[in-house]
């Protein structure tokens, strides 16, 4: 089972992706902000990170930088209100960009193609060809 750490300031989102993506399967872990996400990832290495970028004490940004000197393996999605951000070479080292929404439907889909892409434990299998 794939570990998913989703890092969101929002606490009815977080629990909103956790319940979602529990039940997809995922072992999911939370954190409230980027350095509370650097804490985390140091205590346990999840396999997929989602992170948001707007955030108090540490945004996004600076985290994601953060956590991909230390950890080059761990696949980063960031996931935000705000789609000019895509267009900034800051945010160019994610291994993806989803607009949050309504539907998590295009979320759930890049964790299962990064998990099966980075070779990490699928709650769903392999993606079908």
């Amino acid at each position: 089972m794939a570990n998913v750490l989703i890092v969101e300031d929002n606490e009815n989102l977080r629990e909103l992706y956790k319940m979602e993506l529990s039940d997809e399967g995922y072992d999911v872990t939370l954190a409230v902000d980027g350095a509370d996400a650097l804490e985390t990832v140091g205590k346990h290495k999840p396999d997929l990170i989602v992170l948001d970028i707007a955030m108090p004490n540490m945004d996004g940004i600076q985290c994601m930088r953060e956590l991909l000197s230390a950890h080059k393996i761990i696949p980063v999605i960031l996931h935000t209100a705000f789609a000019q951000y895509k267009d900034n070479y800051l945010t160019w080292p994610a291994n993806a960009y989803v607009v949050k929404s309504g539907d998590l439907s295009e979320l759930k889909e890049k964790i299962r193609e990064l998990l099966a892409v980075f070779g990490a434990p699928s709650a769903t299998g392999p993606i079908p060809v």
